[in-house]
């Protein structure tokens, strides 16, 4: 209490602590996190504002060279496991299993049932169980599945592999960028999650040249070149599973790299920041329904879905579309002629992770990029001309990777609570993985593909592109009214703690547009 309020007359009534909390909530917009519940205390209280700023800055780059790399491997081998059934195609997957094309496509097909079915609740365990424990037995699970399709000698092995394949990867993705939320700022959180997606686009330079290298060893114990990339890749992802005990972290407050005081600073840092991503919440009911009461999940389930169903369609086809170019004259050579637009997409999405980052307008970095995509897919559909098609590709990728973890970002950016936003990824992710169920049918009618080019230029140009602009606007006249005082009545009468809370309803939460 003040001294004013120390000096009431006998005849004043002194306030309860529930006034109190109530006044301080009140006051809470004005006076900002000093009020946040569970803020540690500051250690670095007796140091001046540039010493502060070092030891952030150092703080930082400890979390990126701890956290970042080993997330980046697994995600590449993730993504490497999943999409290089269309390297082992090219490889004669196809012809000694005797695939037909919508056979091949259905072993496309439900990976992504199983894989959208059980990433809703992946988080959840993730939260529930520690990082350090769900993703490398995970990991290990799924590298089990990728080393059994290797010795599978019939359509059906193959479709059991890869259901099995879908369910055990299912928690990697989403759980990641749920993981790495927790511990950035909002204004942190873009360039990260841009590097760790940037191995999907790395992945598909490196499953070219991989599967190049390992085309060479057909014949070898009696498989054939096809059975040896995915034996190969199980093993390697077993092993870096089993690494993975040791090398992937747990939450913030419970880190073991991390010393007592530099948990307190990442602690604080996300409570400044209006996280509460660090706090210990048992899950509820409420918030799986807060989670799908909240109308920007699904507008970010419609966004979402218009750049990762092209995503997939170009990952898992992109080698049988090159090698139709008629440049392709061996499969080795087909398999390389891929590497060039991931490695360009790769480039593109993390500079515009950084761009975003700093702008703060994930909306228009959006709405930019796609429009690459709508080109690139323009120009596949309008020529035939080998250069032009090629070109196509380039520009598709540009305009589909750096969109997947833009959006990621910028959903969790204007989610928060810690299972409410666990809850909102996992459905996110989930839909536009479903979404491949779309991506593993459409490519059927070589060598042109008309149809495949235009639904996945119809998703960018719909859902992607439009579900953009139609977010960054309503997410712009939400902050305006915000700024006009218009949601101050949702305050009224809470506590400082039962206003936190609220989470990204406080009326002074602003979204990122």
């Amino acid at each position: 209490m003040s001294d004013n309020e120390k000096r009431m007359s006998d005849n004043e009534k002194a306030p309860s602590s529930d006034d109190v909390h109530r006044e301080q909530g009140s006051a809470a917009l004005e006076s900002g996190p000093v009020h946040l519940h569970g803020l540690p205390p500051d250690p670095d209280a007796h140091l001046s504002e540039a010493e502060k700023a070092e030891i952030d800055r150092k703080l930082i780059r400890r979390l990126d060279f701890t956290l970042i790399p080993w997330l980046c491997l697994l995600y590449l081998l993730a993504f490497l496991d999943r999409t290089n059934i269309g390297n082992a195609k090219v490889a004669g997957l196809a012809t000694y299993l005797g695939l037909s094309v919508p056979s091949y496509n259905a072993t496309l097909t439900i990976f992504f049932v199983s894989y959208a079915v059980f990433e809703p609740i992946t988080n959840i365990l993730l939260k529930q169980l520690r990082p350090s424990i769900f993703i490398p037995i995970i990991m290990v699970l799924w590298g089990a599945c990728m080393l059994g399709m290797g010795f599978v000698n019939n359509w059906s092995g193959l479709m059991a592999a890869r259901w099995f394949l879908g369910l055990t990867e299912a928690g990697l993705f989403p759980g990641v960028n749920y993981y790495l939320s927790c511990w950035y700022k909002r204004s942190e959180f873009g360039i990260r999650a841009a590097i760790f997606f940037s191995a999907a686009a790395l992945s598909g330079s490196f499953g070219g040249l991989l599967a190049a290298a390992i085309e060479n060893m057909d014949g070898l114990g009696g498989r054939p070149g096809w059975a040896w990339i995915f034996i190969i890749e199980g093993l390697l992802t077993i092993v870096i599973g089993g690494v993975s005990f040791w090398m992937v972290h747990d939450f913030p407050d419970e880190a073991k790299f991390l010393s007592e005081e530099d948990r307190a600073r990442v602690v604080r840092r996300l409570k400044l920041d209006q996280q509460a991503s660090a706090d210990h919440e048992t899950f509820k009911s409420t918030f799986f329904w807060e989670a799908v009461k909240d109308w920007k999940m699904y507008m970010g389930m419609i966004i979402y879905m218009g750049c990762d169903m092209p995503l997939y369609a170009f990952s898992l086809f992109l080698p049988t579309i090159v090698s139709n170019l008629g440049w392709g004259n061996t499969v080795v050579r087909a398999q390389l002629m891929s590497v060039p637009p991931y490695a360009a997409a790769t480039i593109l999405t993390v500079a515009i992770g950084f761009i975003a980052d700093r702008t703060r307008s994930r909306g228009l970095c959006n709405i930019c990029v796609s429009l690459l995509g709508v080109i690139g897919f323009s120009m596949l559909l309008g020529s035939d001309r080998p250069g032009v098609q090629y070109a196509g590709t380039f520009l598709g990728a540009l305009g589909i990777y750096p969109c997947i973890a833009n959006t990621i970002t910028w959903m969790a950016n204007n989610i928060e609570g810690v299972y409410k936003r666990g809850v909102v990824l996992g459905f996110v992710i989930g839909w536009g993985n479903l979404n491949g169920v779309v991506s593993s049918n459409i490519y059927f009618a070589g060598p042109r593909f008309l149809q495949g080019h235009g639904v996945v230029m119809a998703y960018m140009a719909v859902f992607l592109f439009g579900g953009s602009v139609l977010n960054t606007l309503l997410l712009r006249r939400e902050n305006a009214r915000r700024r006009r005082g218009d949601r101050d009545h949702w305050i009224e009468g809470k506590t400082a703690r039962e206003i936190e809370a609220l989470g990204d309803k406080r009326p002074d939460f602003f979204y990122t547009v």
